[in-house]
């Protein structure tokens, strides 16, 4: 089935202990739609500058993705630079230059509007909301925010929250979202905002996924998937988008949407962040086989004793 991820496509510039590099493609929306391609088709809804050339859309193209749904408009595409010093789970900003992105209206090209499956990647949650709303007839929709919107803009991030099926966050922003330093206490806050699951990202030490009383089946029990050991982590940048799309991309190739589901998802998203961090950028996501993606799942299986 298809699957919709409103989001940014930018161009980062990267420093890590295992070097740089500059102006290389990123952004949420990009690693989310080359890791959720391995599973599902595909569109991308988004904003780009003149900067974005003709080789830039043939790394999504290649890999099946629809980017009839990005945005052409006057100016540079969104730039991020950070660097990963003492802590590769936490980047220092250098610079953020939003451009083109800083009026990103998403437009619903009409024939997008008929997919199942919908990912609201990190932009305002008013803008979220909006798309939710002009999706509605989405089967399943998965979101994502930050501290910037959790602190900044609360009424509208709760509106969108009651939009969202499965919230997609990491510890820091589940208890800054709460208002909680517990973390199982805080998920059973959020949960009571809207989504019907949450799950918790970990960074390095895998991801919990929270439900809801009675979602997706019977019980409330959470469930954790551990994180891969990795011999090296070259560029931990967009590991979390790149989590996200395995997780929705493996939902939207399954025939059914229910708890057994959503758990098995936590490990494909593993799979999928773990392969991300191998490289800098998206280069690890371009260059995947679904023979790798399948043999390192079946790696999960074994140190977890998966079904």
């Amino acid at each position: 089935m298809s699957l919709l991820v409103v989001g940014s496509v930018a161009f980062d510039t990267i420093s890590t202990p295992s070097g740089q590099v500059s102006d290389i493609l990123g952004g949420a929306a990009t690693y989310f739609a080359l890791a959720a391609s391995y599973f599902a088709d595909v569109r991308v809804v988004a904003v780009v500058g003149d900067d974005f050339k003709a080789e830039h859309e043939a790394v999504l193209t290649r890999r099946g993705i629809d980017t009839s749904g990005i945005e052409r408009a006057a100016g540079r595409t969104f730039r991020w630079g950070g660097q990963y010093v003492d802590n590769l789970n936490e980047a220092k900003t250098d610079f953020t230059e939003l451009n083109v992105f800083e009026k990103f209206q998403p437009r619903i090209p009409a024939e997008f509007l008929d997919t199942p499956f919908l990912f609201l990647a990190n932009i305002h949650p008013a803008l979220q909301a909006a798309v939710r709303l002009e999706m509605n007839g989405v089967r399943l929709t998965g979101g994502d925010t930050m501290n910037f919107w959790i602190n900044g803009t609360p009424k509208e991030l709760a509106e969108t929250l009651k939009l969202v099926n499965v919230l997609l966050i990491n510890d820091t922003e589940t208890k800054m979202l709460a208002g909680d330093k517990n973390l199982p206490r805080a998920a059973r806050k959020v949960l009571t905002m809207g989504p019907q699951a949450l799950v918790v990202k970990h960074g390095e030490y895998g991801a919990t996924i929270f439900f809801r009383e009675g979602a997706f089946g019977i019980g409330s029990h959470p469930f954790r998937a551990p994180a891969l050991p990795i011999d090296e982590v070259k560029d931990p940048t967009g590991a979390g988008d790149s989590f996200a799309g395995g997780f929705m991309g493996y939902i939207a190739s399954q025939g059914e949407v229910n708890r057994e589901v959503l758990k098995r998802a936590l490990f494909y998203g593993g799979v999928m962040g773990s392969f991300a961090v191998e490289r800098f950028g998206t280069e690890r996501l371009q260059t995947l086989s679904r023979a790798e993606i399948d043999a390192r799942f079946q790696v999960f299986r074994e140190l977890t004793h998966l079904g």
